[in-house]
């Protein structure tokens, strides 16, 4: 018998990736689609969904609430909306595994309705941090109960009536933000959230696309409440979080051409392509027409030498989910790579910054860390055996380490990849990279 638990990959070096490919749909617009669908009225119709594990999360618990949806098939999905009134009371706590953006986006859009539901997930979810959703909330009127710590459990309390709120939020997160504008299209007048950095939209873009007015102007997101959403066809494109892994592989290892499809380029994600550029990555890029308001293009990379750099802290929210496999990047660049403003970090599904550094140090790379991020100086990589602690980007970012690799890399807790790239051990071996899966016996 084996468990998906004690997944492992291992990658031989030499490899290079070449081909023609797309990757899984937008997780964060995944998400969103789902959600906003659900309280819109009418039939929203959605291509290109991720079926991930984060993702599939959302979906079955807009299902727990309530909602009739038919998928997925081949990532087409077909929401029968409610309206922003129209859940109801799930039977049971609402599990949402391994994702931070559902527990987070559920807060806000549960915030305002009449009955109570309890949040949930996996070990690592009841560990992350939920006061920074949750006080700003609280303000709003909203009654959520969580642990002493701030994490979960969150039991959702009906409340008397939210109330608007002019938030200027502490540190860029777009989770925070959304949260506040989700419930904020239950709320009496217009709430207001200020950003102190830019973050992603996609919240902003998908309420505009099913009609819902939103005013955003110098750092400030505004909606009113008491609209209504209607439903529409949604495309989700493929995500640049994803692409970003074949982006470095591809940009690290000699021999490498790689074209990548239909990718999301929403201005507020596209950190990765530009700090990748400002390293010396060759990245052309093909713009295509928009996709359900978000703008994607097709993206074509080859090897080029990098140089270390200091990477600009405003350039920090723009690329927070990829800096895994930006480290990688750094380790291969000619001198030192800096990073700074980058606490977030610390409380994704594991400490990225203190889990990359152990990695990449068992590897043979110098690596200093700091409270709010790293130095590192890049360097010949060595095989070995590194540990994702179960973090779906950390396990990724190592096994493109492996295509320059002086030996075999190995790395343990790998399960969790299927979170938001489902295929990605195929893709991957498709393009080139010599990557096996082991299921290790318990």
């Amino acid at each position: 018998m084996t468990s998906a638990s004690n997944r492992q990959f291992r990658v031989t070096p030499g490899g290079c990736l070449r081909g023609d490919i797309r990757v899984p749909g937008d997780k964060s617009i995944s998400h969103r689609a789902v959600m906003l669908g659900a309280i819109a009225e009418g039939i929203t119709e959605v291509r290109g969904f991720l079926e991930g594990d984060d993702a599939m999360a959302t979906l079955a618990a807009m299902r727990a609430l309530g909602v009739a949806i038919d998928g997925p098939k081949q990532g087409a999905l077909q929401i029968d909306g409610v309206g922003l009134h129209g859940l109801s009371a799930p039977a049971g706590p609402l599990d949402l595994g391994n994702s931070g953006t559902s527990m987070r986006l559920f807060c806000g859009l549960l915030a305002g309705q009449t009955f109570t539901a309890e949040l949930v997930g996996d070990a690592s979810l009841m560990r992350r941090p939920m006061r920074r959703v949750t006080e700003p909330l609280a303000r709003m009127g909203a009654v959520i109960h969580a642990t002493e710590a701030g994490t979960a459990p969150l039991s959702i309390q009906p409340a008397a009536g939210l109330h608007t709120i002019d938030y200027a939020m502490p540190m860029a997160s777009a989770q925070v933000k959304s949260a506040v504008l989700l419930a904020g299209l239950y709320a009496r007048g217009q709430t207001t959230v200020t950003e102190p950095g830019i973050t992603r939209d996609h919240t902003e873009r998908m309420l505009t696309a099913f009609g819902y007015p939103v005013e955003s102007h110098g750092g400030e997101v505004r909606v009113s409440g008491g609209g209504r959403l209607t439903a529409g066809p949604i495309d989700v494109p493929a995500d640049i979080s994803s692409a970003a892994f074949f982006l470095v592989g591809a940009a690290i290892a000699a021999g490498s051409s790689l074209t990548l499809r239909d990718v999301g380029l929403n201005p507020t994600r596209i950190g990765v392509i530009e700090i990748l550029r400002r390293m010396g990555a060759q990245i052309d890029i093909e713009p295509a027409s928009s996709a359900g308001g978000e703008p994607v293009g097709t993206l074509h990379v080859t090897p080029a030498p990098l140089h270390g750099i200091e990477i600009p802290t405003d350039w920090v929210p723009l690329a927070i989910d990829e800096f895994p496999v930006l480290f990688i990047a750094a380790a291969c660049a000619h001198g030192v790579t800096t990073l700074s403003g980058a606490e977030e970090l610390r409380v994704k599904e594991s400490d990225r910054l203190a889990v990359m550094a152990e990695g990449l140090t068992a590897l043979g790379v110098a690596v200093e860390t700091r409270a709010d991020g790293l130095t590192m100086t890049g360097g010949p990589i060595q095989g070995g055996r590194v540990h994702a602690h179960g973090d779906h980007r950390i396990a990724m970012a190592f096994a493109m380490a492996g295509l320059v690799a002086d030996g075999p890399i190995e790395i343990s807790g790998c399960a969790e990849v299927d979170t938001s790239f489902p295929g990605f051990v195929e893709l991957a071996a498709q393009v080139g990279l010599r990557i096996s899966a082991v299921e290790q016996a318990t």
